[in-house]
């Protein structure tokens, strides 16, 4: 099997791209991103290219599967529109472009933000991403053109994905002295070890599955517990304020997330993963405890 990773310098391919060359049922792994490369081996060989580039198609050829990773998770100073077209339209064109070039197999990695909050969420919850959270709106987007187009496509739906890759903006937030102060009980949220998402890739090569998986440990915690246990004297702050921190970092200077990205913090958000059990197979290796503590 020849697999095409898009977005093959990201935090997430770091953890995929040893297991798929490290798969005997895998002859080659090719990857694109915009990044240089940041892995090496004699199966993967990767092209620095944008996914809405015209050489992607002649790129994917040869290849069985495509493992879709590129998106823009933070803007930073691009715009909206440009952000769009990445995220929605580059995505649904690279997809039109690997089933002309032949690839049969299709996963995208989606994310639990699709759904907005709730517990106990399976899959057939609706999608109702934050309004203000384009990356959340951006997946949901694109997820219900794959589902209309290519049905046949495994759609991923992790929780917030941690390990040693995981993505700096995440490291920050759980390695601040600080934390938000809510009402109690304090919103509940889940985690996913990137080892256990890329297990779940390689379930989803190996089998005929399709639609979309959740993705995330069996147990919860609060944000509050999670810095807490970094910082014995961890520093209360008032929602309002950290909003308006996170809002002029990244409105001067372009850093951080949009303002949008607190507001998961304050809204529970428990997903339900038996579909991905009982088809795929899959369960976390790892708890909320252990993905933490790598991270």
């Amino acid at each position: 099997m020849n697999v095409f990773v898009t977005g093959s310098s990201s935090h997430l391919a770091a953890a995929l791209l040893p297991r798929l060359c490290a798969w005997p049922e895998v002859g080659r792994v090719t990857g694109v991103d915009l990044a240089p490369p940041r892995f090496e081996h004699p199966k993967f060989s990767a092209t620095q290219i944008d996914i809405r580039s015209p050489r992607l198609e002649r790129l994917l050829e040869g290849h069985d599967a495509l493992v879709h990773l590129a998106f823009v998770v933070l803007r930073g100073r691009m715009s909206e529109e440009e952000m769009f077209d990445v995220n929605v339209n580059g995505s649904h064109k690279a997809f039109h472009a690997a089933r002309r070039a032949g690839v049969r197999r299709f996963i995208h990695m989606s994310s639990a933000a699709v759904y907005g909050s709730g517990v106990h969420l399976g899959e057939d919850a609706p999608l109702d991403p934050l309004p203000q959270f384009l990356y959340a709106r951006h997946k949901a987007h694109l997820e219900r053109l794959l589902e209309i187009e290519f049905p046949e496509c495994v759609r991923f739906r992790p929780h917030v994905i941690l390990g040693p890759n995981a993505h700096p903006l995440l490291k920050q937030l759980l390695n601040q002295p600080c934390y938000v102060r809510m009402p109690e009980p304090y919103p509940l949220l889940q985690c996913v070890h990137e080892d256990d998402v890329a297990q779940a890739v390689l379930l989803a090569l190996e089998r005929g599955v399709s639609g979309p998986f959740n993705l995330a440990v069996d147990d919860n915690f609060t944000f509050r517990d999670a810095v807490r246990a970094r910082h014995r004297f961890a520093v209360p702050l008032p929602l309002f304020a950290a909003r308006a921190a996170l809002a002029a970092a990244w409105r001067f200077f372009g850093w951080g997330g949009e303002p949008a990205w607190i507001e998961g913090l304050a809204r529970t958000l428990l997903l339900n993963c038996r579909r991905a059990a009982v088809e795929l197979g899959w369960r976390s290796v790892h708890n909320a405890a252990t993905a933490l503590a790598a991270t």
